[in-house]
């Protein structure tokens, strides 16, 4: 009785470990959870009741599918104060997450067998997102800089040359996620040049650029750098402020912006007003820029206290690059006999999660990493389960043959 395509509707990894683990004595290095230390509880309070106090009549109402006027004014001073460019033709549009914004993506660009780019390994709601599409994905492998754009050049001269185009480049260019890395000015400039060469749409996510944890980093984001407004910029407040708030938006030419607006209109007519409301008056007292200097503090302890416990425990020859900033570690165990799957019932039995790194390899790769989170546990935590992933990978290695990177699984 269901549809073919609901056949499509892959459950999250993550989601389903948020489940397994729900209630149980674990330590969850999963999900991409805030450390709930963060969350300015009193302060959002206070707002709220104030909000509904002397705006009910407007917080409580129906709102503009664009979202609330007064706040994505706001919104667009905020990303300006941030070093991201708003050119004269763009607009911006609040969604419900920045998840439903990959959702409406999906669904205003791609068509059945559009060929789109994105990193190896990616975002992998994003995947799940795009596949609903039928798209055809291609893959370029990631590095300590970020993109392999040289690797992406040889791809749209083989792509281009077979006589398709590409309809987009999804990419996470700082503080990436799953790998934590970040692109370097040098290939930020290339990618834009070979977009523009090309002709093709750049979606730039960027959740994670507000923590970053190392001096030198450059952070500016694509479409500050874009003079063609071919870049469309996705933003989110969950990891800065609350998820639970459940405010993303999208940044981009006007046009876009209202073709996203009318698909927007079909799932759920417009994000909550109160939350908006609640995060206008967040982003207009400083609560926004007070809350993400904590959290960098407390994510980079946290960070750090991953790192140190990598080294320790895990086998030799296991590779990890060393995340710039963002919430997260990709750790790839040094056999390619390693299968992170299968290995997760015993690690869940023993007490930690992990998500299977395969999830975020749109080339089928990555069986043998794994994406560690350290916002969410306490130091002590995240450590010992560390220790006790390092353990049991030891059990299931008996001759290490690494280093692997990623760049292994885009030729093998």
């Amino acid at each position: 009785m269901l549809a073919k395509r609901s056949e499509l509707f892959k459950a999250s990894d993550v989601r389903e470990l948020l489940k397994l683990t729900e209630g149980k004595k674990i330590i969850s290095l999963a999900g991409g959870m805030p450390d709930p230390e963060t969350f300015p509880k009193k302060e959002l309070a206070e707002i709220a009741k104030e909000v509904i106090g002397e705006r009910g009549d407007a917080s409580l109402q129906y709102a503009p599918t664009a979202g609330v006027s007064e706040f994505r004014k706001e919104l667009m001073s905020f990303l300006q104060r941030k070093d991201v460019k708003v050119r004269g033709d763009d607009s911006v549009i609040v969604t419900t997450g920045s998840q439903q914004a990959l959702d409406l993506i999906s669904r205003v660009f791609i068509e059945r067998e559009d060929v789109i780019v994105v990193e190896l390994p990616t975002y992998l709601a994003a995947l799940n997102a795009f596949t609903l599409s039928h798209p055809q994905i291609v893959g370029v492998p990631v590095d300590e800089n970020g993109m392999r754009v040289d690797i992406l050049e040889k791809e749209l001269k083989r792509i281009y040359g077979e006589g398709k185009s590409v309809k987009f480049i999804y990419t996470i260019p700082v503080a990436h996620n799953p790998a934590g890395v970040t692109l370097s000015i040098e290939r930020k400039k290339y990618l834009l040049e070979l977009a523009s060469k090309y002709d093709i749409v750049v979606i730039e996510d960027d959740p994670y650029s507000y923590f970053v944890y190392e001096s030198g980093v450059d952070v500016t984001p694509l479409k500050t750098l874009d003079d063609e407004g071919r870049v469309v910029y996705l933003g989110t407040l969950s990891k800065i402020l609350s998820p639970g708030l459940r405010i993303g938006w999208v940044l981009g030419n006007h046009y876009v912006i209202d073709v996203l607006e009318r698909a927007k209109q079909t799932a759920d007519l417009h994000t909550p007003t109160l939350t908006q409301y609640i995060a206008l008056e967040s982003i207009r007292r400083g609560l926004v820029d007070k809350t993400i200097e904590k959290a960098k503090q407390v994510y980079k302890i946290k960070r750090d206290v991953m790192l140190d416990a990598l080294t320790d425990y895990m086998p030799e020859k296991t590779w990890w690059p060393r995340p710039v900033g963002g919430l997260f570690v990709m750790v790839f165990l040094p056999s390619l006999d390693v299968d992170t799957r299968k290995m997760l019932p015993e690690a869940l039995a023993r007490g930690v999660a992990y998500v299977p790194g395969a999830s975020f390899f749109a080339n089928g790769g990555g069986w043998n990493s794994m994406r560690l989170n350290f916002s969410f546990p306490p130091p002590d935590k995240i450590a010992e389960g560390i220790k006790i992933l390092g353990s049991l990978a030891k059990e299931k290695i008996k001759e290490p043959k690494g280093p692997i990177t990623p760049e292994s699984f885009y030729t093998m």
